[in-house]
């Protein structure tokens, strides 16, 4: 069961990359291409830090957070393999958001965003990012779900 799971990541790192791959090979750094218009642009960016560009250059703080993080994120799922699916899932989605921003940062130095909302003033972000946000929202709501399964003696 344990394999589902780490498969699921692995799909969403490998579309992450090869996304990110033709991003580098058909935009030039800064490129704006318009997908859906006043919504949704192509912009290719480099990002040296993590969220919103939140200590950038920090490359080595975040290459150990994230191999502390997959390795934690790995052992709980394998640990929890029985319980909810938002857990569970959540868990994989996590991992592959780590794990395909990681890839970059050994890579290159810095991770590959595309991805900008043009009817909101919002930071870029790629697949990967996409991906630990759901995660991340999938893991608190089992935690909500949870607590509240406690509450009412279930």
């Amino acid at each position: 069961m344990l394999a589902v799971y780490l498969l699921l990541s692995a799909v969403i790192i490998g579309l992450d990359q090869w996304f990110k791959f033709w991003i580098v090979g058909n935009f030039n750094l800064g490129d704006v291409q318009q997908v859906i218009p006043n919504v949704l642009s192509l912009t290719y960016i480099h990002n040296t830090g993590g969220a919103f560009s939140l200590l950038e250059g920090q490359r080595v703080f975040f290459i150990i957070i994230t191999v502390v993080a997959v390795a934690a994120g790995i052992y709980y799922l394998a640990k929890h393999l029985q319980e909810s699916k938002w857990l569970t899932i959540g868990i994989s989605l996590f991992l592959a958001g780590a794990v395909g921003n990681f890839i970059d940062r050994l890579r290159l130095g810095y991770v590959v965003d595309m991805f900008q909302l043009d009817f909101i003033n919002f930071p870029i972000f790629n697949i990967a990012d996409m991906a630990l946000v759901v995660g991340v929202a999938m893991i608190f709501i089992y935690i909500l779900l949870d607590e509240r399964e406690k509450k009412h003696g279930k």
